[in-house]
């Protein structure tokens, strides 16, 4: 009658947490591994990554309301295949490939690379499954090929090889007590082996009749199996085997005929099962029960996202006090979302035995050697009580009390790690609490949205109607979508414009208002692809033409009062059109193009000639970028490489990586003072994406990516370095992204944006000394739409205006004026312009504006002296138990901000 028994679990509720308690910025899952791709450990959890043999790391906890880190480790050159945690050593992941080999790494912080300290030789084939023993220390199952090898670690030694498999393995597992061993092959034959006794299987037996991925997981019973897989209808299925009658299986459960991997995932403690497929987004969880023995399922979940692998966070990581019985991690494309499954309870101050009976240990109960030598042992089991042993207070996340707790051992004479080679943590462990499913009430603000940015209330406006240039017409709709679509300095503007001849108009800003209905223009001769101003000359424009020709014009200085057809000079070097103009940041005469012959040459305009040019690239040369000092020049191209030249030292790239994947267009850029490169693009689902790359470490790929939105337009990014402001916006959107890009992991955070009325051709922005500082007018810049040109400004609301925000103003470049000749860059010299202070004169910076002592407000004496009602002291009464009763170690929201003090913020945006 067992089978009529209402099972415990049968109220276990899975819960998906708010989008905002899911890990997000991880990049992009890679789908094209069959195995998990993703794994939990004690601290870290690792995932593919759509890099090939790039692994993902990001700590499985965060402390005092972190926000979390992604690094990448950089593992094999072809795909990660499988990779695994050890039990007892939380720095240890072993990885293995389709390259053939198997690495050891030492990972113990998330937010380092990780380094490799190991490497197995002769796995003979694709890595197909790894896994720990559960008891030994240093010993390791690896499924490769029709082979499968049993390997000490710690002497990076190969202990046995198993051939006895008549086609590819596809899983394998260890018994629970480390004697057994059982695989799944692709010749549908279930094999159980005792390595230590024969190479042969001690049994045998037809597995699923479909020979489709199939897994195998031994159960919480050492005489029971269950293997997932597909029948001979192709329906998926899961069945549970007795070694004691191994012919058939014991019982199956079937779920459906779609055609996706199943990745199964067991809890010994529970017996509870989780079933789900890449690429769907439903989760089954399953009740094995072996005596019966019968699977019955317990819940479905539908998820908002698809999966791309799932993994189980370890039992003592989890919330017990809660009654969370499992905590499921699924990869998604662009997030890892945590999954809890809990029972309601009544009580919660005590553990609840019945759910949560002692579990395996961080201790090893004996080494490799001792194992391979015929010694069996168990290890110790700990409780998930967190009152038998407590500890100092160390919380996960600000305002819940989840506390790093010492596990008691059951059995009091544990044994240390004999293992040699390999470090093994003490029977202390992590923490009750996952840290990641928590409920929002438990937490503070800041943790909920991560670290704000101190420019996170910008304002941009457009500025007054009177200060527009209107009137415009036939503007050029002709330029590559790269290009900024015009050109700006401090004095006019250049716009290309439609129609025959090449056309270009320069305006003066200065006269703004209504144009009249013909203008002067520039007669380039053939259509104009990139136009820029020289810095160092208000008065020189330099277009690149179709005809792979580059014209030098010099305005006068009243402005364009006739039509101009000859240019100063005409450069000549380019087989193909032009792609790219920019100039050199600190040297003048010194221009550099690039142009669909795939060249870069770089030209000194004192003497009209080429004088370096630049090789390397294999197809269309999307952007190029000067760095902030002037000595690297990067490049991005329609090969999906990034590439860093020192132009003087070589005509090769001293640098090269992946860039982005799709092919619709990019802009790069150096920021930070140079320490990284930025890289806008598109991924390989076309969305637009921010790259943010280590020019050091080019090759490594970017060390993080930030998806947009979808838009066919390239986001073209303008940045400030005085205030590492960043502010993106593509051709034809009405909306312009602005970031705060950091140094340090989370390296942006978003401010507010600007939204626009109308879609706008392209945004420009001038020198810091034309901001108007007095209005914290941090930038200023011009707005193009259809037919008019909009001056526009973006300000940071503060209160005390008489004062010079010096926290947001710091000493700026002198961009305007060279501080090297064209000849002595060429010779080898180098040299930074001046800077300046931007406060006006007479403004005290705030830094140093005194302090104003707080006022203390005190209620009038008939306040204290009134009659209370029944009513107002039931609420007093109320309110002191709620407050004597609440957490007083919460902070506050405010109290977390970064920035300036709050009274420097105005209350509203005006």
């Amino acid at each position: 009658m067992n089978r009529f028994k209402a099972s415990k679990f049968k109220n276990c509720i899975p819960k998906i947490p708010k989008k905002q308690d899911w890990i997000a910025d991880i990049g992009v899952a890679s789908s094209s591994s069959n195995v998990n791709n993703i794994k939990c450990g004690q601290r870290l959890i690792a995932y593919n990554t759509d890099s090939l043999g790039v692994l993902g790391l990001t700590p499985l906890e965060v402390v005092n309301g972190e926000k979390k880190t992604v690094s990448r480790l950089h593992c094999h050159s072809d795909l990660v295949s499988d990779f695994a945690f050890s039990p007892f050593n939380d720095n240890l992941l072993v990885t293995g490939s389709n390259d053939q080999t198997i690495k050891l790494w030492n990972v113990s912080e998330p937010g380092d690379a990780g380094s490799a300290t190991g490497h197995l030789a002769g796995s003979g084939g694709p890595v197909r499954a790894l896994q720990f023993h559960p008891s030994a220390d240093a010993l390791l199952v690896s499924a490769a090929g029709k082979t499968v090898n049993i390997w000490d670690i710690s002497k990076e030694a190969n202990l046995t090889a198993l051939n006895a498999h008549g086609d590819l393995v596809q899983g394998v597992c260890w018994s629970q007590d480390g004697v057994l061993l059982g695989t799944s092959c692709k010749d549908k034959r279930l094999r159980v082996f005792d390595v230590r006794k024969s190479k042969g299987s001690v049994q045998d037996a037809q597995g699923h009749d479909n020979n489709r991925d199939s897994r195998v997981l031994w159960t919480n019973s050492k005489n029971h199996l269950l293997t997932s897989g597909f029948n001979q209808v192709r329906e998926r299925e899961a069945l549970l085997w007795d070694l004691r009658n191994f012919s058939r299986p014991a019982t199956s459960f079937s779920l459906d005929a779609s055609s996706g991997l199943l990745i199964p995932l067991y809890d010994v403690d529970t017996g509870l099962l989780i079933l789900a497929a890449q690429g769907e987004g439903t989760v089954y969880c399953l009740e094995v029960n072996t005596e019966t023995p019968s699977i019955a399922q317990i819940s479905q979940c539908v998820t908002e996202q698809q999966s791309r692998g799932l993994a189980l966070v370890p039992k003592l990581c989890l919330d017990v006090m809660s009654c969370e019985l499992l905590c499921l991690l699924q990869l998604t494309d662009r997030f890892i979302i945590p999954i809890s499954y809990s029972i309601p309870r009544k009580s919660v101050q005590e553990l609840q035995i019945d759910l949560f009976p002692d579990t395996a240990g961080g201790t090893p109960a004996l080494s490799a050697k001792s194992w391979w030598e015929g010694e069996n042992k168990q290890v110790q089991k700990v409780s998930l009580d967190p009152s038998r042993k407590p500890a100092p207070a160390c919380p996960l996340n600000v305002g819940k009390q989840a506390v790093r707790q010492e596990r008691e051992i059951v059995s009091p004479d544990a044994e240390p790690s004999e293992a040699s080679g390999i470090l093994s943590p003490s029977s202390s462990v992590t923490s009750p609490s996952s840290g990641i499913v928590s409920s929002t009430s438990q937490r503070s603000l800041q943790n909920i949205l991560g670290p704000s940015s101190r420019l996170r209330h910008i304002e941009g406006v457009i500025v007054h109607r009177n200060n527009h240039i209107t009137n415009l017409r036939g503007v050029s709709q002709s330029t590559p979508g790269e290009c900024d679509g015009f050109c700006l300095n401090y004095q006019r503007l250049a716009l290309p414009l439609a129609g025959p001849g090449g056309q270009v108009a320069v305006l003066e800003l200065s006269q703004n208002g209504r144009l009249p209905d013909t203008l002067p223009t520039i007669q380039n001769k053939v259509p104009v692809m990139d136009l820029t101003w020289d810095p160092f000359n208000p008065h020189r424009l330099v277009a690149g033409g179709e005809d792979g020709r580059i014209r030098v014009w010099q305005i006068p200085a009243k402005g364009l009062t006739e039509t101009l057809t000859e240019p100063e000079i005409v450069l000549v070097g380019h087989n193909e059109r032009i792609y790219t103009v920019r100039f050199h940041p600190c040297a003048s005469d010194l221009l550099v193009s690039s142009s669909y012959d795939l060249m870069v040459q770089i030209w000194n305009l004192k003497t009209a000639k080429n004088v370096l040019t630049l090789q390397g690239h294999e197809d269309q040369i999307f952007s190029l970028a000067w760095s902030p000092d002037g000595r690297f020049l990067a490049t991005c191209s329609k090969d999906q490489r990034v590439r860093i030249y020192e132009p003087r030292i070589s005509n090769k790239p001293q640098q090269e990586g992946p860039g982005p994947e799709g092919a619709r267009g990019a802009r790069i850029l150096w920021v930070c003072n140079g320490k990284y490169l930025l890289v806008s693009g598109f991924d390989s689902k076309s969305e637009r994406q921010l790259s943010l790359y280590r020019p050091e470490e080019l090759s490594c790929g970017p060390i993080t990516s930030l998806s947009i939105d979808v838009s066919p337009s390239t986001l073209i990014p303008h940045y400030d370095p005085d205030t590492s402001l960043l502010v993106l916006s593509g051709k034809g959107d009405t909306r312009a992204f602005l970031y705060e890009v950091l140094p340090d992991p989370p390296y942006f955070l978003e401010c507010n944006s600007f939204n626009s009325s109308d879609p706008h051709k392209g945004l420009q922005f001038m020198r810091k000394v034309d901001c108007a500082v007095r209005d914290v007018e941090v930038l200023r810049g011009v707005r193009l739409s259809n037919s008019s040109l909009e001056p526009m400004a973006f300000r940071v609301p503060r209160v005390k205006k008489e004062f010079f925000q010096d926290d947001i103003f710091p000493p700026s470049v002198v961009s305007w004026e060279p501080s090297l000749s064209a000849d002595e860059w060429l010779s080898g010299k180098d040299r930074q312009q001046r800077s300046i202070t931007l406060c006006p004169e007479g403004m005290i910076p705030v830094s140093q504006a005194p302090k104003e002592a707080p006022v203390k407000k005190t209620l009038p004496s008939s306040f204290y002296l009134q009659e209370k009602t029944d009513e107002q002291k039931k609420e007093e009464l109320l309110s002191a138990m709620v407050a004597k009763l609440g957490n007083r170690d919460d902070p506050l929201p405010q109290d977390a901000f970064e920035g300036v003090d709050e009274d420097e913020w105005v209350s509203e945006l005006y």
